[in-house]
């Protein structure tokens, strides 16, 4: 329903995608994740190998690495959602651990030449259009959530 001082361009109404599941806190729930969040993003119209869907599978795949390696609680999944509207791409994993929390004020610090790890929020700073992390609705943990 429009109001009569609408105008055309606020009567367009753009579709909004989501796609929500859980998974399981291990290494094969992290890559069974990337690996769905991709053949949804191929669905929505973002193809295998455009920059879109590469770029949007390597933050998924960072984010629920992340999840398992750092907000890993036993017995307890992670939850992923992925949303399109607008235009606008947006990928959330919650975790359930709270004290491990990144510090999104300060930017993410690389780590030692030699180090086989730490490089995910600086890639994910890097290719995200915005990210953050927000306090878990209603339950112990937290969000980490990247736009593109």
């Amino acid at each position: 329903m429009t109001t009569p001082n609408t105008s055309h361009a606020d009567k367009v109404a753009y579709p909004r995608r989501e796609f929500v599941m859980l998974f399981t806190s291990t290494p094969r729930g992290a890559r069974l994740a990337r690996l769905l969040v991709g053949e949804r993003l191929a669905a929505w119209g973002h193809p295998y190998r455009s920059p879109v869907h590469d770029t949007f599978s390597l933050i998924t795949g960072e984010l629920c690495v992340n999840a398992v390696q750092h907000g890993h609680v036993p017995g307890r999944d992670f939850h992923v959602q992925l949303t399109e509207t607008a235009g606008v791409l947006r990928i959330e994993v919650t975790d359930t651990r709270t004290e491990r929390r990144p510090d999104h004020a300060s930017r993410p610090t690389a780590p030692p030449p030699d180090s086989e790890t730490g490089r995910g929020l600086l890639l994910i700073e890097s290719l995200a259009t915005r990210w953050g992390v927000t306090p878990r609705a209603g339950a112990p943990g937290k969000t980490i959530w990247a736009e593109l």
